[in-house]
């Protein structure tokens, strides 16, 4: 089973656009899914939207009364998605906009299955790109990833805050077992829980991959939920507490991990 996790806030435009995409392509697949949306707080008519297609759709809705932010919403999601799924079974998680097109979800099974634990979908990879993006745009993007391959180094990796990723579900499980709530800590950073989930899988031994993939940001409906700077105030603080040379994540979690587990 596939479980696929969609943040949700203020998504009227975009989801009957995705969740029908979704559907088709794993039907076509003949892949059995089931969808947790985290409705985070939206002041239009995404839930009613949600409950709809919940009728006819393998929907599951976590709602949020107030706007909680991406950090709390994946959470919720992941803690969810590790619950209801077999160690077997692939977490996917994509963006609720409309801009990551369900037709790269199976390339994306197919390196789970090849023994990956985390799959990226990247427009860095050869063959990979975006569309709708303008200049100033895709060069912070260049520069973020920049940032990110120099101080948090995962071999073989060249995207790192595209959060159109699928994972095995034993990796997650594993990961809210060894993390607890510190799984996603840095809640309240805003997209910083984007990168902080490939840093805390990597100290566990997790093995990633990536396939190309296009970002389809012409086909954004409304405007970005990313506030830059309290995304940069959160790179700066992961960065300190992963490199803290006293106790920081990159010695005490990765320490803890191999004493756990006899390495």
């Amino acid at each position: 089973m596939i479980a696929i996790l969609l943040p949700a806030y203020n998504e009227e435009l975009s989801l009957p656009k995705l969740l029908p995409k979704i559907d088709a392509t794993l039907k076509e697949q003949k892949i059995a899914y089931r969808i947790i949306v985290c409705n985070d707080g939206s002041r239009d008519k995404t839930k009613i939207l949600l409950e709809e297609y919940a009728q006819n759709l393998p929907i599951e809705i976590i709602e949020h009364k107030i706007n909680r932010g991406l950090g709390e919403s994946s959470r919720d999601m992941f803690e969810r998605a590790a619950e209801i799924c077999d160690a077997d079974d692939i977490i996917i998680r994509m963006d609720c906009d409309d801009t990551h097109e369900p037709e790269f979800i199976p390339k994306m099974v197919e390196k789970i299955q090849e023994g990956n634990d985390v799959v990226i979908a990247s427009r860095f990879e050869a063959g990979g790109g975006q569309l709708g993006v303008n200049a100033y745009r895709a060069f912070i993007s260049r520069g973020a990833n920049l940032f990110m391959k120099v101080f948090f180094p995962i071999k073989g990796l060249k995207e790192y805050s595209c959060g159109f990723r699928a994972y095995r579900a034993k990796k997650i499980k594993q990961a809210i077992d060894f993390y607890g709530n510190d799984f996603i800590q840095l809640k309240g950073l805003g997209f910083t829980c984007t990168l902080e989930k490939l840093i805390k899988l990597k100290l566990i031994e997790a093995r990633f991959a990536e396939v190309p993939f296009c970002l389809r940001y012409d086909q954004k409906q409304g405007e970005s939920k990313m506030v830059s700077s309290i995304t940069t105030l959160g790179y700066i603080v992961m960065t300190i507490m992963y490199h803290w040379p006293w106790g920081g994540w990159r010695y005490g979690y990765k320490k803890r991990w191999q004493k756990e587990n006899g390495l």
